[in-house]
């Protein structure tokens, strides 16, 4: 049964909108969210939650359509999604039925994230030799940054976390990286939301659409702003403000729910 209203739907979207593309998880948030508001841990939600990223992707579709056009970055992100996309699709049941929702697995993901994040900036110093354009990062870096996006797949870890971390790894520099994983979330999440519905479509009533519509479009609205937030962020700062953040979110939530 359908326990979301529209307000819980353009709360939802909001939450999704300001969290896909930072290191923060918004699995892990719209998880969260969802016990705040009290909403039953249904797989209504489990593929609301996951659809309602189409709103993210539309607004990466808007700003970055001319990316999609050059056919140097669109190999990239093939050989990157292609780790991914195998290992999702091999884990997806185990994913849905047992990580998505789990408590637990959000906190402890979102805390050791934060460690490790808080950590690798303080070790990381970038090369001056470091890629500075997503179009002449090599296809093995696009591999390996796709096999640190499949890391991810545990909720609570964070995509755009995981790939960032991945690209400064393999000699990307950080605005590079940044936008190589907004342009990667497109065949990622597109991939994601389109299975989930396939198999899933059943749990969806017409009215459903409603609610799917209004988390779509504050979704879509609350991340364009993000995603231009960001990009002006990591050209002066660090991620450790974020990792500070991931812990912070840990252990509140720790304290509510215990």
């Amino acid at each position: 049964m359908n326990m979301v209203n529209f307000l819980d739907a353009a709360i939802l979207g909001i939450v999704e909108g300001l969290t896909e593309f930072l290191p923060v998880s918004s699995t892990g948030h719209l998880i969260l969210a969802g016990h705040l508001l009290g909403i039953p841990d249904t797989a209504f939600l489990k593929s609301f939650e996951i659809a309602i990223q189409l709103g993210a992707i539309g607004a990466v579709l808007v700003l970055y359509w001319r990316s999609f056009l050059e056919m140097s970055v669109v190999k990239r992100l093939a050989v990157a999604f292609l780790p991914t996309g195998i290992i999702g699709l091999a884990t997806y049941r185990f994913i849905k039925e047992f990580l998505l929702g789990n408590e637990t697995v959000v906190l402890a993901s979102l805390a050791v994230g934060g460690i490790v994040l808080i950590i690798f900036e303080l070790w990381h110093r970038e090369s001056e030799s470091a890629v500075a354009h997503t179009r002449d990062m090599s296809y093995r870096q696009a591999f390996l940054i796709g096999l640190f996006q499949a890391i991810a797949i545990v909720p609570g870890v964070s995509r755009s976390g995981a790939t960032i971390i991945g690209g400064l790894l393999t000699g990307l520099q950080r605005v590079a990286i940044v936008e190589f994983s907004f342009l990667l979330a497109v065949p990622t999440m597109g991939a994601a939301t389109a299975f989930d519905l396939l198999k899933n479509y059943s749990a969806f009533s017409v009215a459903d659409i409603w609610f799917l519509s209004i988390g779509f479009i504050t979704a879509f609205l609350v991340a364009l702003l993000v995603i231009r937030f960001f990009l002006r962020f990591v050209r002066t700062q660090t991620f450790v403000s974020f990792g500070i953040y991931r812990i912070l979110v840990a252990l509140l939530f720790f304290l509510i729910l215990m």
